[in-house]
């Protein structure tokens, strides 16, 4: 088995939980979000989302793309910043701002890029895609505003820079140093400026002669260039005597800067000739609502303005029109974006966790994401591995596609309490139970809600589980510590088992059988059989030293894996209901210091352990997460650590640092848990808008582990999300069973002299997908009977997996089928004796297998009536043949 699992994407979050800006890319296909410390990319073409492989320091903040896709800047809470080659993932480099930077933007010709420094602007060399000892260098600091930036904005040919202010007030300067050039301010505003943004090019020399400011309260200010004759003809007469003075004195002259920007006519030189007044004033009024993030299209000259109340309005300027307005969430807009061609508008609302694009000309959501309310809680992969059922705080149930990351369904009829558990009965029926009281059965054909079952007297539900026929309902309570049994087909109650004496936190059933054990916090396992006498129905009690929080069954039904709240790991015997072996695992998860500890990590591991695990398809390893940053993976027969995964290293959670440093460290407590608002000592209800919260941080949890059908990736709910982790992107050359005799060129040469058995044996044994794939496909259909008669059983399960990627993305069905059907035939009977060894290998198969048929199936019923006239037509022919004759 390979553990070389990766981290492939992060569902249950689009966007946020803080307020940080969207990006397009230069095609304006690809959206760019961050999500807590890491970056999700969304591809609205085929629908698909990338989680590049970096984590930043903390919560992002603010992210910018240069205009070629090159570079990306992310800059997390704490103001650090990674400098990142965007196609690939690498980080290049790696910085730390002194002041808060929360703002950046990149120049139009990538050569530099603009970020806000405090209240002031820095403008910094780009770096190229090499790796440097120093690859930023700064070009020159701006200064004029008083307060925090809030936007920043680059001319069309990279020679004006233009900020806005939370002091009311915008202000423009130049890249470099001209003659006569004094900064502008342009101040008129009574709330503080939101955006600043350079109209589209109008005149006849092909520069901007106007700016538009947006202010908090809805005020919109047309600003105008008004050129100065008398001005610009002495500029024009004392060019000379300036160049002559450069030459003596080396300062720079506007020629030299002319000749720097590469045209004589740049925008910085033209204001030296004029004046900026303000041309009219536009009221965007919602009411009470206030601004709250703006966008603007300078090509297409249309402004977005996003309000508080989860509506927005598209302005086209300069008669500032409104051309469309929607509401389209009930919490504020706190950032806003369009694409390059303005037809799709980015908005993201960190309050609901909420991605959205929409596209206002045909008035339709391109893409429409909304992760749980409060985190999520539990989750069960469906038996085909396509998709995720989640289960929230908030007491929903969402479907997630495990290929694509997206959430394409969430389900009616929601729980009124947070969802505790979920379990598929099949892949079109998903149960679900919650602290309400009420397990509630979905219809994933038709997305309906079709039984609810309930309990003769009030209980919360913490644990659920259907038997493998899909008949039979059990679930764990609280208080009374009971399970209770329900029909499915029914909704009927059939029976009640008592015996537990703390609450039912754990069941499930026999992987074969109808035997089904509970875990307690009374210490206790209990096998029940549901099938038998009323009298012996129930079974042994597996007695533990402390609490048990979770168990599992390995697949052969022969023992059962559970952890306790001591950290230990224990694996029992069901036939003699003997301890075969034990795993102390409080160490391995250990690590992670809270800011409220009294203790250092080390030393405090009482509070480490497990409360989620699952054994592999295979039986051999058991993967566990629980009270900790940390995911293990140990292996049964030998009771060894084999590879550990933290989840996160983001610092905005609590328990990820080992060691915490000690200038955090305040008389009241650490400093990070203090709100910045009781500095001003204001009491409470003095200050409008002033609630009296106060900073908390979430803990970094693990809440549920489990594999996937296939084996192929695994899943986890942590406080982040859903994080999944897989094997397929996993490229790495894994010989076996190699010797000098096998090499990619002799395997090749086999197959043009039409050997093609041996050819496929010895690229298995090379263990390479693409050049097995091409020795599987160069093999005539007829030659297949014989080429799999000559493998050996220990290259089967190689190939059933290697058969199953192929055929995923293949149009080669029938002839990868003739493959699967002629192993069956030739190796059915080794593969019936050994078929838990090939479990993962026939899942896999399974699944890629329903999805082509689904496919297939559905492109059949689209052109059902096509065929049906391609074949009546063809029976016409026949018989006007037939009767010509």
């Amino acid at each position: 088995m390979k553990f070389n699992y990766k981290l492939t994407r992060l569902c249950g979050t689009s966007y946020g939980p803080n307020p940080s800006n969207l990006l397009f890319d230069s095609k304006g296909t690809t959206i760019i979000s961050p999500v807590y410390n890491r970056i999700q990319t969304v591809n609205l073409l085929t629908h698909t989302t990338r989680t590049l492989p970096l984590e930043a320091r903390s919560n992002i903040r603010t992210i910018a793309l240069s205009p070629d896709d090159r570079l990306l800047i992310v800059v997390d809470e704490n103001n650090y910043a990674l400098l990142v080659n965007y196609h690939r993932g690498v980080i290049l480099h790696r910085f730390h701002f002194k002041k808060p930077a929360k703002v950046i933007k990149f120049s139009p010709n990538s050569l530099y890029f603009a970020i806000s420094y405090g209240k002031n602007v820095q403008v910094w060399h780009s770096p190229t895609l090499r790796r440097e000892f120093s690859p930023l260098i700064l070009q020159k600091t701006l200064t004029g505003l008083h307060s925090e930036i809030t936007s920043i904005e680059w001319s069309e040919d990279g020679s004006l820079i233009l900020a806005a202010s939370m002091d009311n007030s915008a202000r423009m300067w130049s890249l470099e140093k001209i003659p006569n050039f004094i900064p502008v301010t342009f101040s008129g505003h009574k709330q503080p400026i939101l955006g600043a943004y350079f109209s589209k090019a109008t005149r006849s020399d092909g520069k901007c002669d106007s700016i538009y400011t947006v202010s908090e309260d809805g005020t919109l200010c047309h600003w105008k260039f008004v050129n100065d004759d008398d001005e610009e003809d002495n500029i024009d007469g004392g060019a000379s005597s300036n160049n002559a003075i450069d030459f003596f004195t080396g300062k720079a002259s506007a020629s030299s800067f002319s000749n720097l920007l590469g045209s004589e006519n740049s925008m910085a030189l033209e204001i030296t000739k004029g004046k900026w007044t303000l041309q009219k004033k536009h009221y965007l009024d919602q009411g009470s609502a206030s601004v709250t993030a703006t966008s603007f299209s300078a090509s297409q000259n249309i402004l977005t303005v996003s309000f508080s109340s989860g509506t927005f309005g598209l302005y086209e300027l300069p008669d500032c029109s409104n051309i469309h307005s929607l509401s389209i969430s009930s919490h504020s807009i706190r950032t806003a974006t369009m694409n390059n061609t303005a037809e799709w508008l980015a908005f993201g609302v960190p309050e609901a966790n909420q991605l959205l694009v929409w596209e206002w000309r045909s008035e339709s959501y391109i893409l429409k994401q909304q992760g749980h309310a409060y985190g999520m809680r539990c989750m069960a992969y469906s038996p085909d591995s396509v998709c995720i059922a989640t289960g929230g705080e908030d007491g929903k149930v969402k479907l997630w596609n495990t290929t694509s990351g997206f959430s394409f369904v969430t389900l009616p009829s929601e729980h009124t309490a947070p969802v505790t558990a979920l379990s598929f009965a099949k892949p079109t029926v998903l149960l679900s139970a919650g602290l309400d009281g009420v397990v509630k059965a979905y219809d994933l054909m038709r997305y309906r809600h079709f039984r609810t079952f309930t309990s003769p007297t009030p209980v919360q539900f913490v644990s659920l589980d259907i038997d493998i026929s899909g008949e039979i309902v059990v679930a764990g309570s609280t208080d009374p510590f009971q399970i209770f049994v329900w029909n499915l087909q029914t909704g009927k109650i059939l029976d009640i088992l008592s015996g537990h004496k703390g609450p039912v936190v754990e069941v499930q059933f026999h992987p074969a059988q109808g035997m089904l054990a509970s875990a307690s916090w009374d210490g206790t396992v209990k096998i029940w059989d549901l099938f038998a006498e009323k009298a012996t129905q129930g079974g042994e009690s597996l007695e533990h030293t402390s609490e048990v929080v979770c168990l599992a069954w390995r697949p052969d039904g022969k023992a059962i894996c559970t952890g306790m709240l001591s950290g230990l790991l224990q694996f029992w015997e069901i036939e003699n209901m003997t301890l075969m072996g034990e795993i102390h695992g409080q160490r391995d998860i250990s690590g992670g210091r809270k800011h409220n500890d009294r203790m250092t990590a080390d030393n405090n591991s009482s509070s480490r352990y497990f409360t989620s695990v699952c054994y592999s398809a295979d039986g051999a390893c058991v993967l566990a997460g629980g009270n900790s940053k940390y995911i293990c993976i140990y292996e049964v027969s030998q009771q060894i650590l084999l590879k550990k995964f933290q989840i996160s290293s983001n610092r905005s959670l609590d328990g990820i640092l080992d060691e915490l440093h000690s200038k955090d460290l305040g008389d009241g407590g650490p400093l990070g848990l203090v709100d910045a608002s009781m500095n001003k000592f204001h009491l409470p209800g003095a200050k409008r808008m002033d609630d009296g919260s106060r900073k908390s941080k979430q803990e970094v949890l693990t809440h549920q582990v489990t594999f996937s059908s296939t084996g192929r990736e695994f899943a986890a709910i942590s406080t982040e999300g859903l994080h999944i982790y897989s094997l397929d992107e996993d490229m790495i050359f894994d010989p076996i069973g190699l010797t000098e005799t096998i090499s990619p060129s002799t395997a090749l040469g086999q197959l043009k002299k039409k050997n093609y058995g041996t050819a496929l044996r010895m690229s298995l044994h090379l263990n390479e997908a693409g050049f097995i794939r091409q020795i599987l496909e160069e093999t005539p259909f007829n030659s297949i009977p014989h080429v799999v008669r000559g493998v050996g059983q220990e290259q089967l399960e190689r190939l059933l997996q290697f058969i199953a990627k192929a055929m995923a993305d293949s149009p080669h069905l029938e002839f990868y089928v003739e493959w699967c059907l002629q192993i069956i035939s030739s190796h059915g009977i080794f593969l019936q004796k050994h078929r838990v060894r090939f479990m993962r290998a026939f899942r896999a198969l399974y699944r890629v297998m329903s999805l082509r048929f689904n496919e297939l199936k559905g492109m059949c019923d689209q052109n059902k009536y096509t065929l049906q006239f391609v074949e009546e037509h063809g029976r016409l022919t026949t018989e006007e043949i037939i009767m010509d004759a």
